[in-house]
């Protein structure tokens, strides 16, 4: 009978007897034995178990269950995914129950049942494979926007708003801080555009020197300046029936704005030293990340040509606030550092998983992408922690649902009452609930001053 090499199972048992036994009642899966905690975690960043038969007297303290415990904590740590399965002994229910809080997924009471042992540790395997499923859909789940991962529902309202303006020619601002992702936005108000067979061009209105930025964007005839050696078509005319995305629009030169005003309203252009009015056919995106109101307020922006880049605003908001998203992309970064490096990491440590949900990421996602690339090539073992992430301080981490429920309902409770300046029963109507149950609840959270 050959084995199932997919369905690893570890055993952690130190009697010799027993470590027997169960490794031929188990001979359908790859067995690995371990005698102690450390040869437990050695098995477990090698072999990566999706299920662990573990007993909770284990030596040094063969008499006690407290390297049980420190096992099932490491274990859990180590390898979040795999399922624990403690063996106690009979009428030893508390210490199983305490195992479970630890991290264990379920335990079994000697003297040892194999029929319903068997049972036990063929569910484990259904609900390991259930939940690996369940990640590699969660993983695979992005925007309907080529390029944009996100879950979060205002990142995919902004998918939809864009899905809305791609096929249409208005000009588009892209709001957002820096690390954003407000190029993959435009290009991907690209790919979904008719415009999607020809150029997406770029430039950085920042990155270009002030004497060059008007060549740069419209080119130049032959002789019109030292060193023109040739006629040379700027980035306006490379975006012919494309799209032209200009990123830190906010960094334009004032003196350029109101040749960029004028080859938006007219949709053509003059290269520097030429005569000739060239007509093109450009969809312009454009993006910044500095606030363009206080611009036009302060002078440094021209209002006129602020109101005709914005004919659509969206505002892209930064990571810190894009619930679900972070571990999303984090994920999403992590499988494909992993491929590009060819590297044996294969996922975030518990506290890992922890720092990057509680980490305010002030350099969003560009911040995130250049830490877990570092970190994929610092790690040492298969599972990355808050220290290759260079991530020291992590707040802690917790989400309690009864708690959440609860703030939800005193706030609800307190704005309906707001709203209904006190009338309980315009207060319920509005809650969709009855006069006694908003009274009950009332009560419940001493809402009554």
């Amino acid at each position: 009978m050959s084995k199932d090499t997919e369905k690893t199972l570890l055993i952690v048992e130190d009697d010799a007897g027993l470590q027997s036994q169960l490794r031929w009642h188990f001979d359908k899966y790859n067995v690995i034995i371990a005698g102690d905690r450390q040869a437990a975690i050695a098995a477990v960043r090698q072999h990566e178990p999706a299920v662990i038969l573990q007993d909770l007297g284990l030596p040094p303290d063969e008499e006690g269950v407290e390297e049980g415990f420190k096992t099932v904590q490491e274990v859990s740590s180590l390898s979040p995914s795999s399922k624990i399965i403690v063996v106690t002994g009979n009428h030893d229910y508390e210490n199983a129950v305490r195992a479970v809080a630890l991290g264990a997924y379920d335990f079994y009471q000697k003297p040892i049942n194999t029929e319903t042992l068997d049972l036990i540790v063929q569910r484990a395997y259904q609900m390991f494979a259930l939940e690996e499923q369940n990640r590699k859909l969660h993983n695979q789940q992005t925007s309907p926007l080529n390029g944009v991962i996100a879950s979060d529902p205002q990142m995919l309202r902004i998918c939809g708003t864009i899905e809305k303006v791609a096929p249409t020619t208005v000009t588009t601002t892209l709001l957002g801080e820096s690390g954003t992702g407000k190029e993959v936005f435009a290009k991907a108000i690209h790919t979904i555009s008719p415009r999607k067979d020809n150029r997406f061009v770029a430039i950085n209105c920042a990155a270009v020197p002030e004497n060059l930025m008007e060549s740069e964007l419209f080119g130049y005839e032959k002789g019109a300046f030292t060193g023109a050696n040739k006629q040379t078509i700027g980035k306006v005319e490379v975006a012919q029936e494309g799209t032209l995305f200009l990123d830190e629009i906010g960094d334009m030169p004032l003196p350029l704005q109101a040749k960029l005003l004028r080859f938006l309203q007219e949709r053509v252009i003059e290269r520097v030293g030429g005569r000739a009015e060239i007509p093109v056919d450009v969809r312009v995106v454009c993006a910044t990340n500095k606030n363009l109101e206080d611009m036009v307020a302060e002078g440094t922006f021209r209002e006129d040509l602020y109101y005709r880049i914005c004919e659509m605003v969206i505002n892209i908001p930064p990571l810190r606030e894009r619930e679900g998203d972070k571990i999303l992309l984090a994920r999403h970064f992590l499988e494909t550092m992993t491929a590009d490096q060819k590297s044996k990491v294969t996922s975030f440590s518990t506290e890992a998983t922890q720092a990057i949900e509680s980490y305010p990421w002030p350099g969003n996602i560009r911040e995130m992408e250049n830490k877990i690339k570092r970190a994929v090539i610092m790690c040492d073992t298969k599972h990355i922690t808050p220290d290759d992430l260079s991530i020291s301080k992590v707040e802690n981490f917790s989400i309690n649902l009864r708690q959440v429920r609860q703030e939800a309902e005193k706030s609800a409770i307190n704005r309906a009452l707001s709203m209904t300046d006190g009338n309980y029963s315009a207060a319920a109507k509005l809650l969709g609930v009855t006069r006694p149950t908003l009274y009950d609840l009332v009560k419940k959270y001493d809402l009554t001053d």
